[in-house]
């Protein structure tokens, strides 16, 4: 018999009938607000070329390493899932690796990626039919066909969806030519870039060479002088603001920060371009790069996030086989009160400096973020992220941070991802588990009911505009007191 597909109104909510009641009056009041999405990495190129993607798998499994990392963790091949390897041989097709998927589907009970994937299945598709291994074949017909149309290209789907902001990313050495092609297409959809430099900082990458000459050539700079290098930075920013970029992103192993002298960065860089460099002298260096970096968001605006922790590729034969981005990223522990300092100890006081934290470590939410977050003028909490972007999550965010940082030192909701369809899903999930925060502590009466409604356009679009400087001086989302007084009556 073939199950129903059915999304509860109430999901996610607190189950208590009294705290609920409030949460479902808050969620009515944001549930249908625009997107503001200041950090992913979705393809420019889809939105430039507006193109129908092709079948279920190309859009839906093979760009989510959240869907094949679980796979992959139950003894799936990443060949049985058309994930192309380093050579870029396909195992198999498409339609075939979408039943591996169905096969399994089980395996994702109780997990985020079920609740993003049954919300695109029911909203985005229309299907109300449960996924699984017998309508495996239905599933991937009928998402094929609705992809052949106008109505699901990707600017089509990005005017459904509400998104008002999306911010791509790229690194130092990309040409942003997606972004240019956007901008003289005449469509209004608001998609800017993010600079991202790890691939020209991290000499342990692989491709550093090869970003190194890229770098050298969009620049016209010496970037194998410590000046010249700088410049190029400087440059390469302004092209990105000239994008529409408001922010960089930085992804390094680590929090380390450096406050090193002139002639011991000129040193310290002639090791790192002339081979003659140390895992050492490769963590100290993107320790002061991120002091650099954040002396230039000082002069030109540009909001700086950091995104610190994952041990990257800690598979080393997938890393050998399928190169990077193949789900093997494991959280590690990270010092930010220690770590931050040299860089706070120039700018944590400065105004002109905006600093996102981001973190995959919760041990350090109630320690070490809300207390830096809640004295730095400088800082302001990044939201869960990644294996924590999550209902518990996002909960355990909230709950140990609230107190110390309070609600205006973090930054509402950022997605993060490459699944595109997923986008709504993701902002759908938070603003749930948000307004349920909130409803508890009106029901406890740590809050009054207007704050709540208050609070609740602010983690949603209010808080997230300020932060990245997107739009400034625009409506900040607060509604007035005499329209949302009394949310819960």
């Amino acid at each position: 018999m073939t199950r129903r597909l059915e999304l509860h109104p109430d999901r996610l909510l607190p189950a208590d009938p009294t705290t609920r009641a409030i949460a479902r009056a808050l969620y009515a009041t944001v549930a249908d607000a625009a997107i503001v999405s200041p950090h992913g990495h979705t393809d420019p190129v889809w939105f430039a070329e507006n193109a129908n993607w092709t079948d279920a798998t190309t859009l839906l499994l093979a760009p989510d390493h959240y869907l094949y990392r679980m796979l992959y963790s139950q003894g799936v091949d990443l060949d049985a899932l058309a994930i192309p390897r380093r050579d870029g041989v396909p195992a198999t097709d498409t339609r075939a690796a979408w039943r591996v998927l169905a096969d399994h589907y089980h395996l994702f009970r109780g997990t985020p990626s079920r609740m993003w994937l049954d919300h695109v299945f029911s909203e985005v598709f229309g299907l109300d039919v449960a996924f699984e291994p017998a309508t495996a074949d239905l599933y991937f017909d009928a998402i094929g066909e609705k992809l052949a149309t106008e109505a699901f290209r990707p600017r089509a789907l990005f005017d459904r969806f509400r998104i008002d902001f999306l911010a791509t990313t790229e690194g130092a050495h990309d040409s942003l030519d997606a972004h240019r092609r956007i901008r003289d297409s005449g469509w209004d959809g608001r998609v800017v870039t993010t600079y991202r430099p790890d691939g020209v900082i991290d000499v342990e990458h692989e491709q550093f060479a090869g970003a190194m000459r890229r770098f050298a050539e969009l620049t016209g700079e010496d970037v194998y002088s410590w000046q010249g290098y700088l410049a190029a930075h400087r440059k390469r920013r302004a092209d990105f603001r000239a994008a529409g970029a408001t922010a960089t992103d930085h992804g390094h192993p680590t929090a380390a920060t450096a406050n090193l002298s002139t002639p011991a960065c000129e040193a310290l860089f002639a090791r790192i371009t002339g081979n003659d460099w140390t895992p050492a002298d490769a963590e100290l260096f993107r320790a002061q790069m991120l002091t650099e970096m954040a002396g230039m968001s000082v002069e030109d605006g540009m909001v700086m996030q950091i995104h610190p922790g994952s041990v990257r590729n800690h598979n080393a034969g997938l890393f050998a086989s399928h190169g990077r981005d193949k789900g093997a990223d494991i959280p590690g522990r990270t010092d930010y009160v220690h770590g931050l300092k040299p860089l706070l100890d120039r700018f944590g006081t400065s105004t002109d400096l905006s600093i996102i934290l981001f973190t995959l470590d919760e041990s350090v939410y109630a320690r070490e973020l809300a207390p830096l977050a809640g004295h730095y003028p400088c800082l302001k909490l990044g939201p869960s992220w990644w294996f924590h972007d999550s209902p518990e999550g996002m909960r355990r965010f909230r709950e140990m941070t609230t107190e110390t940082a309070g609600f205006y030192n973090t930054v509402g909701f950022n997605d993060d991802t490459r699944a595109f369809l997923s986008i709504p899903a993701r902002h759908d999930v938070a603003r749930r588990i948000d307004c349920g925060f909130l409803a508890r502590l009106v029901a406890e009466h740590r809050l009054e009911d207007w704050e709540a409604a208050e609070l609740a356009q602010e983690l949603t679009s209010g808080l997230v505009r300020r932060a990245y400087r997107i739009d400034d001086g625009a409506d900040k989302g607060v509604g007035s007191r005499s329209n949302i007084c009394n949310i819960a009556a």
